[in-house]
């Protein structure tokens, strides 16, 4: 069913664009807010830890979760939850508060991307499941660029509390729409495939590898989205109206990377490449682009959003490709599990670096020492899936257990 294919791919990628859209909240709004609740550099590094490591945890539980109860299911619960999350944080009154509602808002949105990559797997064959994934990470973009110039509008016109609650609002709308049009295919009604543990999953050197190499890349990717308005406001003088004009590119730039990103995977595999030089073809130039982060400081405003453009664009397309990967190697019934495996990896690196990046800047370190040290991680991560990955294929049963 070609047509419920991509409309299905659809429905998945507005369900991320949301998640997108929400937690890029608090980076854009976090000068209004300011006014009401004093927040240090380090506390709001500590605020963006909340959130991931919430997000970590559930990102391993998700993927669990959405195996056990199906992915119909599973995902209208990761999504009522996160909804309801985001709109607690429109009744914040101090930090505590803030800490509490990034966190719960964590916990909802880790169970989105293996939920999102259950479904692939369950409806895309291999020469289109790259594809589809681009168009579903695609979504982190959409809502992304929605955010800054939304957000900004939203608090000039109302305040920073209405933000949250239109966007609860949003997800619960699409909660409705999930439940209404989502229907695994007949195929996968199978109960015979034997459940398998999450140490045995942790055992096997593919998982490692793609755990450690998601750690560095996210944890440049979570430094990134968190801190991009931040620095938009401190280094260069921005204020919120100036976000909302300029804040959206690189994400737009994002988007097109998840969609150029898994058309080029597909490209290759259709054009007779195996699926092993397909998908390293394209993770290895994803992160070839990523080291000219590097000179953002240095260059003018206008050439500092290119540069941050081209970094967005890399990263999102390596994380179509990597977050294709489960569904490549490992059997329906594991997907949503290694998949949920690997995004924690990716969310504790983010964890770990938004302190780190917080302690630096209050430090006086400054941002050229912050971008010299996240240039490098994406190389780093592909070095490691070269080595872990030695080969991009569904695995046997026997390899596994």
């Amino acid at each position: 069913m070609p047509r419920r294919r991509w409309t299905i791919a659809a429905l998945i990628a507005t369900a991320i664009a949301i998640s997108y859209f929400d937690r890029q909240t608090l980076p854009v709004a976090i000068k209004a807010i300011q006014r009401e609740i004093p927040i240090s550099n380090l506390q709001f590094g500590e605020l963006n830890v909340a959130f991931l490591l919430a997000y970590a945890a559930m990102y391993a539980g998700g993927g669990k979760l959405v195996d056990k109860l199906g992915t119909r299911l599973g995902f209208l619960l990761i999504m009522i939850w996160w909804s309801l999350a985001c709109a607690s944080h429109s009744l914040a009154i101090n930090f505590g508060m803030l800490a509490a509602s990034r966190l719960l808002l964590g916990m909802g949105e880790g169970g989105g991307f293996p939920a999102a990559t259950k479904a692939i797997a369950e409806w895309f064959p291999s020469h289109e499941r790259s594809t589809a994934m681009g168009i579903v990470n695609a979504g982190t973009a959409v809502g992304a660029v929605i955010a800054p110039p939304g957000i900004a509008l939203i608090i000039t016109t109302l305040n920073w509390r209405w933000v949250f609650v239109f966007a609860g609002a949003t997800g619960l709308l699409w909660s409705l729409w999930w439940w209404r049009s989502y229907f695994p295919p007949a195929r996968q009604e199978r109960t015979d495939e034997p459940k398998i543990p999450w140490l045995r999953l942790l055992a096997i050197r593919q998982v490692q590898s793609l755990v450690c190499a998601k750690f560095l890349s996210d944890a440049a990717w979570f430094v990134y989205m968190s801190w991009l308005a931040k620095y938009l406001y401190d280094v260069r003088g921005f204020d919120t109206a100036h976000v909302g004009y300029f804040a959206w590119i690189p994400f737009a730039a994002s988007g097109v990377g998840s969609l150029m990103g898994g058309w080029f995977s597909s490209r290759l595999l259709r054009g007779g490449q195996s699926l092993n030089r397909s998908r390293k073809i394209a993770l290895g130039a994803s992160a070839g682009v990523m080291p000219f982060i590097f000179f953002v400081t240095a260059a003018p405003v206008e050439l500092a959003i290119v540069l941050f453009s081209l970094a967005f664009f890399g990263q999102q397309s390596w994380s179509t490709l990597v977050m294709t990967l489960p569904a490549d190697m490992f059997p329906r019934n594991a997907v949503g599990s290694v998949a949920g495996l690997v995004g924690m990896g990716g969310a504790l690196g983010g964890a770990v670096f938004n302190l780190v990046v917080g302690y630096m800047l209050d430090q006086g370190m400054g941002y050229t020492a912050v971008f010299g040290m996240l240039s490098t991680f994406h190389v780093l991560a592909f070095c490691i899936i070269m080595v872990g990955v030695r080969q991009v294929r569904p695995l046997e049963l026997e390899e596994i257990l």
